[in-house]
């Protein structure tokens, strides 16, 4: 016999395409209703879960392969973000070293934590998927089994039928043939005719066992893997959402401890910044403030007061006290300050000052100004603890309702001008 191709022949080929016009005639009879069909509620169930299930694991995978590439993209902006880090970090501050360290165990901590997710959600959902085209190809082999047990069946239903029409048939012809041939070839005509039909029959009839044979092999195989695929989504859930929640659990633990570091080093490196600016401002503070406009900073105390300060200080000390008793009045820091003995003015009044910009205060020993406040210019109990560019003060608004000075406090010289 010749061959079609490899372990094709061409009696093979012919069976098969007599095998799907057999099929297609059979379908078409069963929907025109001319032809009954085997049915299987139980099964068709089984069938609809099967399909079911199968479309909820795609989607399962699909959506657990993007959440995959999500966090690869998360890891490459992780990496760069760190690398524009590393680039930027001059080797001079302060930890260089450990900012390096934490880029690489951030890259290996993400690292890990996509391997882990693939190996043991993803791998699990796959080895699940992968059983599911075998059990597809099954069903519909079933199903077509199914058709040429039906296309059997009907077949041999036909010629049960048509048997007992085929022996009247036959008997006819054998009454006219008894008067027309010898009465020892009458027998032979008869048992022929008789073999013809049923040749026809037996052979209908072993189609029919084979056909049924084959196809409830296929059916009873199915029904009890069908049940058992359908329970396992269960356990094949809970395994990759666990073992999902678990890598998540313990990245973003390992995550807020790296992250946590990196905070603490840029906390360190921004008081490195402060201290390293607060000395360089010290050394031109003097000059800055007049120039800027801005309110000195406050370096070391100085140990006595500039010259102007001593010489307006003996001035108004001259203005002050009685003439009864300049003469008795020692020469110190104390002959420069008014002891505030009538009433009218705080103990160690120098001058007066007027705001002429707004001041805010930084710290709890300063002095709020407003453009316009009226100031009452003190001298310093220790002359040690006044900084250059710095007086001490209290607003005369509140010297008048409070008579107290425990509202005093400093301000910078260079935002007042003497009234």
């Amino acid at each position: 016999m010749a061959e079609i191709g490899k372990g094709v022949t061409a009696g093979k080929l012919a069976s098969n395409v007599q095998k799907r016009l057999s099929r297609a005639q059979e379908k078409v009879l069963q929907k025109l209703g001319k032809a009954d069909e085997t049915r299987d509620a139980a099964f068709e169930e089984m069938v609809a879960n099967f399909n079911k299930q199968m479309t909820e694991g795609t989607k399962l995978q699909k959506d657990l392969k993007a959440y995959m590439v999500a966090v690869k993209t998360m890891h490459e902006a992780s990496r760069r973000l760190q690398d524009c880090l590393a680039d930027m970090y001059e080797p001079d501050w302060y930890g260089k070293e450990e900012t390096d360290a934490l880029a690489e165990d951030l890259d290996t901590l993400w690292l890990e934590y996509h391997q882990n997710i693939t190996d043991q959600s993803l791998l699990c959902v796959d080895t699940y998927l992968a059983q599911f085209p075998e059990i597809k190809a099954r069903i519909a082999k079933r199903d077509r089994k199914m058709v040429d047990f039906d296309s059997a069946r009907h077949h041999f239903t036909s010629l049960q039928k048509s048997k007992k029409k085929d022996e009247a048939k036959i008997a006819k012809p054998a009454a006219l043939l008894e008067m027309a041939a010898p009465s020892w070839a009458q027998g032979l005509i008869s048992a022929h005719q008789v073999a013809q039909t049923n040749l026809s029959y037996n052979q209908a009839e072993e189609e029919l066992g084979r056909a049924q044979k084959i196809f409830e092999e296929l059916n009873v195989e199915l029904q009890d893997e069908l049940p058992t695929l359908w329970d396992s989504r269960v356990g094949v859930y809970v395994n990759a959402f666990q073992k999902l929640a678990n890598h998540q659990e313990k990245f973003h633990r390992e995550m807020g401890n790296l992250t946590q570091n990196l905070h603490d080093i840029m906390t360190k490196l921004e008081e490195q910044r402060e201290l390293n600016e607060g000395a360089n401002h010290s050394e031109s503070a003097a000059v800055a403030p007049k120039k800027l406009g801005l309110p000195p900073s406050r370096p070391p105390p100085r140990l006595t007061p500039s010259p102007d300060l001593r010489q307006h200080c003996a001035d108004e000390d001259e203005d002050l006290v009685p003439a009864t008793t300049k003469e008795s009045t020692s020469p110190t820091p104390q002959s420069t300050v008014a002891n505030g003995s009538d009433g009218e003015l705080p103990p160690g009044f120098l001058y007066k000052v007027k705001a002429v910009h707004e001041y805010t205060a930084t710290d709890g020993d300063e002095l709020e100004l407003n453009v316009g406040d009226i100031v009452l210019v003190l001298a310093f109990d220790n002359p040690d603890e006044q900084d250059d560019g710095w007086l001490l003060g209290l607003k005369e608004s509140h010297w008048l309702q409070k008579k107290n000075i425990s509202a005093k406090g400093v301000f910078p010289e260079n935002f007042t001008q003497k009234v």
